[in-house]
């Protein structure tokens, strides 16, 4: 007689064996609705990038490339950095190509942190930390961000309170995923006083460095005093230039974090994909009036959201950067933002995606939803269209 099959997945990995970006873009297909949820554009970057791939594979590039990388990428990352922030970075030791942000992420936590040892996240948090955390062996503490009128700001007392003598890495990430802020230069300065304080390893996600609004600018962590030789930076190609698709990213930092980064990573995916790193460095090094063309139209396309979301009923929070907008569903008469999400794709023919899925504090976050604006403008204005169909709601009692 067969046995009941049984779950064979290790019990530290069973919460992450399915995503909420899954679910909701199996609803977004189902119901025909117009996809707001996951974080990725429609739309090819530069064309002469793109034209550079193509040749690179017409040339024969499509063997494995070099270990840490393509010199000719970890030389474009290295220069990108010194000419932006006045950081220098050895492109042979401290430049490693990573397959996307995602795999730097999980290599940084994977070869710097023990088992055992304990890694502090702020959340609502890009949900590979945690699963990241849980493949080390490492014991993952969050403190949560709070709201200020209608943006969120760092709760620095409990960033300093979550840190006990067993913590080896704080992971900040600005701008920041899911909220669409950017930390201050305070913030941001504090948080390093912390971690040189307590002698941390900072795990700096800032893929979406080029991404930010309203005259905003990025600041590096590694940039600040006492950061360099203890921060790991991670980006990609990604967000910077409309190819989630190439899985091309990399981690910056000093020789000793790099080391044990590379370690993890070579016994993960061996090298990234060896067509796509030419055509990446040829961008970092040509395509900078691109980004700035990008970065100008999605803040536009942000103001479009947050207007149709705001004239569904909904409240909707300052996103300084990133691809995303949070908007508050209680004064639809709402509670619960998976619930709302859920069912949204049938309801009105849109997707998105509830917050607290990215927390462990969920309770703070159940009545938030993130929408992603990385869209067509014809895509936008259907999704704007379509929300209208909220409108009947707004004035409900709060639960």
């Amino acid at each position: 007689m067969p046995s009941t099959p049984r779950n064979r997945t290790v019990s530290r990995l069973q919460p992450f064996a399915s995503t909420i970006f899954a679910e909701m873009t199996a609803l977004a297909t189902l119901h025909g609705a117009v996809n707001l949820g996951q974080g990725f554009p429609d739309t090819d970057g530069p064309a002469a990038m793109l034209e550079v791939a193509r040749q690179a594979i017409a040339d024969g590039v499509n063997q494995y490339p070099p270990g840490p990388g393509m010199p000719v990428l970890r030389q474009a990352v290295a220069a990108d950095r010194a000419a932006r922030y006045g950081l220098d970075f050895d492109p042979d030791s401290e430049v490693l190509v990573t397959v996307g942000a995602t795999e730097a992420i999980s290599a940084a936590i994977l070869g710097l942190v023990e088992p055992g040892e304990e890694v502090v996240l702020i959340e609502p948090y890009y949900d590979s930390y945690a699963a990241s955390v849980a493949l080390a062996g490492a014991i993952r503490r969050t403190v949560p961000l709070v709201p200020s009128g209608d943006k969120f700001i760092v709760d620095l007392d409990a960033v300093k309170a979550a840190i006990t003598p067993k913590t080896k890495m704080l992971v900040v990430n600005s701008p920041h995923n899911p909220t669409g802020t950017v930390f201050t230069d305070t913030e941001l300065r504090a948080l390093a006083d912390i971690a040189c304080e307590r002698d941390l390893i900072v795990l700096s996600d800032e893929v979406y460095e080029h991404l930010v609004f309203d005259g905003r600018t990025h600041t590096p962590m590694a940039s600040l005093p006492g950061m360099r030789e203890r921060t790991v930076t991670v980006s990609s190609a990604a967000k910077t230039f409309n190819v989630t698709g190439w899985k091309t990213g990399w981690a910056i930092g000093p020789r000793e974090l790099i080391d044990g980064v590379r370690a993890a990573k070579q016994f993960m995916s061996f090298v990234a994909g060896a067509p796509f790193q030419p055509a990446v460095a040829y961008a970092l090094t040509n395509e900078q009036a691109w980004v700035t063309d990008l970065r100008s139209s999605l803040q536009s396309k942000r103001d479009v959201l947050a207007d149709a979301l705001t004239d569904a009923g909904l409240h909707v929070h300052s996103g300084g950067g990133t691809y995303f907008l949070l908007a508050d569903i209680r004064p639809l008469g709402e509670s619960d933002a998976g619930d709302f999400c859920r069912a949204l794709p049938e309801r009105i023919g849109v997707a998105a995606v509830p917050v607290d899925v990215f927390a462990d504090n969920r309770d703070n976050w159940k009545h938030l939803v993130r929408f992603a604006f990385c869209k067509q403008d014809h895509v936008l204005a259907e999704a704007a269209k379509r929300l209208q169909g909220l409108q009947g709601l707004q004035g409900a009692a709060h639960p």
